[in-house]
């Protein structure tokens, strides 16, 4: 999904060139009013041409059309990345039959006639045909083309991992899926259009920098074209000077004008989100990036996010008299009917530790158990010679009663068992024959590896981590300190998860939100930054700004860390454009205006030549050649991002105007020196 292109690939850079070309169009131009001003420029310029046409002018408009052409050209090639990820996206986008399911019989139908509600079935080998939700079966899915990643995963009916996308493939199994799309707007296709990102909106601070950048323009419109009717009356009050033609005018307004980072900031906002596209996040909107720059505030649900999602058996507990083979093979026997993940997870363990083999149960010798909210338990009921039995494992509560009415009690040392299981964080089953108590199944949240280690660099950030579970207090407290969170909520509602996330906002906090369940959507949706799990529900991923597409939680890590680095980048690069400037002056601002105030040439500006350039100009045409090229210097910084530290805003300020301010003071001091310099050895001014 994510080529991992190269700045200098040749087939980026060819496809690069023509949109450059395509942008001179004055509808495009337009939309960047320091841009346009130099286009504005150039046009007239080379309308002089056709009056005079000397060495000087000519070299001078074609360096007006190279800092155009360049500008455009940034844009363009942070575009074409995007563009090149949507083309490898789009090449999987094919019509693709689909078996729907109409009661008992199936009918093949293309792809683009499913509608929302649809019942298809798809088996192993089967591209799947739309997104939907499984409602039947479970099925090892290939989903490499939308993730990148080549190791499969498990998609199954029930909880938050039934989500299927259109483009994937079925390796195993027979699964059932009821389509939640109409066609043309699968996952697929909303991905083609983010990553293009054609319809890229700008950003608050985006906009903002907008606001400045015309407003500098406009100044020095306006100080730039009064200053020949200054120097004319500076003239005709016999002081001397000379007025600057148009020619060099514009020039001097061009190396004015903040050119450097008007040329680069819509290449920063677009390589932003290609950024994160190449981390497989897709984002709806240049505004979430920003917003992930500046968050303090992060809440992930517990379920699929800080655990693995599912409660996995973890240790058999005997009752006394009891061995734990014996409680093995009778927890076995009441989950071989079992399909949820907890049930599956008994049945390995049973395996792994005692190598107790499954059993060949049939009617009318078993009859299975299903769970059910009312009982709160499931089993198996077995028929044989030796007697009946009838086996059963639930919740504690649930189980106790059961035994009771069999005339049977509860140990003292399994309410003990059951009690430290809840303290640790787990979910205590007990397991019984009858009314014979075998032990309890400790049911244990699986915290994903390394997450503790990425919390710690988010405090470091920062940023305060807050877990939200709707798991008791005690269950909650566990979790939350084996995982390394700052905070916990436990019994969170849908609307308790609302509730805080719009209390943190009313405190001044920007709060970001992970989560893959439905019940997640309505949090996502409110969250200034809502990153979906893709693993996760339709609702889940329609509800938030962002998707993850390899639906790894701590993935909000890299997410922040790129919102930041954006805001590094457009600061950084403000910061370097205004600093440079300063050097532009004091190699147009002597040669124009030197002999202002005296008949001999050398007035109160000379003092300002410091760089002893080798005439006006050439200081005129070094300055405006520096400045086209310093734009192409910066494409890839502008493209790859500031690299990003952790640390306060006033050391980061200090860093930036040390490297970018400084920086940006001193560099082009050597450089227009050094083309002034080539101008003349090579007799071109």
């Amino acid at each position: 999904m994510k080529p991992r292109s190269s700045l200098l690939d040749p087939h980026l850079l060819k496809g690069t060139l023509i949109p450059s070309l395509r942008k001179l169009d004055p509808r495009i131009q337009c939309e960047n009013p320091v841009m346009f001003t130099v286009y504005v420029g150039a046009i007239l310029c080379t309308a002089l041409l056709l009056r005079s046409a000397d060495l000087f002018e000519i070299q001078l408009v074609i360096w007006l059309w190279f800092t155009v052409l360049f500008a455009n050209f940034a844009e363009a090639l942070a575009e074409s990345r995007g563009k090149a990820q949507a083309d490898a996206l789009r090449s999987m986008r094919v019509t693709t039959p689909a078996r729907k399911l109409d009661g008992k019989f199936e009918t093949s139908v293309s792809a683009s006639e499913l509608r929302p509600g649809d019942l298809v079935v798809c088996e192993a080998g089967d591209a799947i045909p739309s997104d939907g939700e499984i409602i039947e079966g479970i099925a090892s899915v290939d989903e490499s083309a939308i993730t990148g990643e080549s190791a499969p995963v498990i998609r199954e009916s029930g909880g938050d991992r039934s989500a299927v996308t259109g483009g994937t493939r079925v390796l195993s199994d027979r699964i059932v899926i009821k389509i939640t799309c109409k066609p043309g707007h699968s996952f697929l296709d909303r991905m083609i259009s983010l990553v293009e990102g054609s319809e890229r909106q700008k950003t608050p601070n985006e906009k903002a920098l907008g606001v400045l950048l015309v407003s500098l323009t406009l100044i020095f419109l306006l100080v730039t074209f009064t200053l020949p009717a200054f120097t004319r009356f500076l003239i005709n009050q016999g002081l001397g000077g000379q007025t600057p033609g148009f020619s060099s005018l514009v020039a001097l307004l061009v190396c004015l004008i903040p050119t450097t980072i008007g040329g680069l900031v819509s290449a920063i906002g677009i390589s932003g989100i290609d950024r994160l596209t190449r981390q497989n996040v897709l984002a709806t909107s240049g505004r979430a990036v920003e917003a992930a720059g500046d968050v303090d505030v992060l809440l992930l649900d517990k379920t699929g996010t800080i655990t693995l999602g599912n409660r996995q058996a973890s240790e058999f507990i005997a009752a006394p008299g009891i061995e734990a083979r014996e409680l093995a093979e009778t927890a076995q026997l009441s989950s071989l009917a079992d399909e949820t993940p907890e049930g599956r997870s008994v049945v390995v363990l049973a395996k792994q530790l005692f190598d107790i083999r499954g059993h060949d149960l049939a009617e009318p010798h078993a009859v299975f158990v299903p769970f059910t909210a009312e009982t709160r338990m499931s089993g198996v009921d077995l028929v044989s010679h030796g007697g009946d039995r009838a086996i059963r494992k639930g919740a504690a509560e649930a189980v106790k009663r059961y035994v009771e009415s069999l005339g049977g009690k509860m140990p003292d040392e399994v309410s003990r068992d059951v009690n430290h299981v809840s303290s640790q964080g787990g979910t205590p089953l007990v397991v019984v024959d009858g009314s014979r108590v075998m032990g309890t199944i400790f049911l244990k949240d699986i915290v994903k590896g390394g997450i503790r280690e990425r919390f710690a660099k988010l405090r470091e950030m920062g940023i305060r981590t807050v877990m939200i579970t709707g798991d008791n207090p005690r269950t909650a407290a566990a979790i939350a300190a084996e995982a390394g969170v700052d905070d916990f909520m436990a019994e969170a509602t849908p609307e308790d998860k609302m509730r805080r996330i719009k209390a943190e906002q009313e405190a001044g906090h920007l709060v970001a939100m992970t989560g893959d369940g439905t019940n997640d959507a309505p949090a996502l949706a409110q969250a200034d930054v809502g990153v979906a799990m893709n693993t996760g529900t339709q609702a889940a991923r329609e509800a938030g700004n962002m998707v993850d597409l390899d639906s790894d939680p701590t993935k909000l890590i890299d997410i922040i860390e790129i919102g930041k680095q954006l805001l590094m980048t457009r600061g950084s690069l403000t910061t370097f454009s205004l600093a440079n400037d300063v050097a532009k002056y004091f190699a147009i601002l002597p040669a124009l205006f030197a002999g202002i105030g005296t008949a001999t040439g050398k007035g109160p500006l000379a003092i300002l030549d410091i760089m002893h350039l080798h005439s006006p100009q050439s200081a005129i045409l070094s300055a405006v050649i520096f400045n086209a090229l310093v734009i192409v210097a910066l494409i890839p910084l502008a493209l790859k991002g500031v690299a990003y530290r952790p640390m306060n805003a006033a050391a980061l300020l200090r860093r930036n105007l040390l490297i970018y301010g400084l920086g940006g003071i001193i560099v082009p001091f050597p450089c227009i020196k050094l083309i002034d310099l080539t101008l003349a050895v090579l007799h071109l001014v």
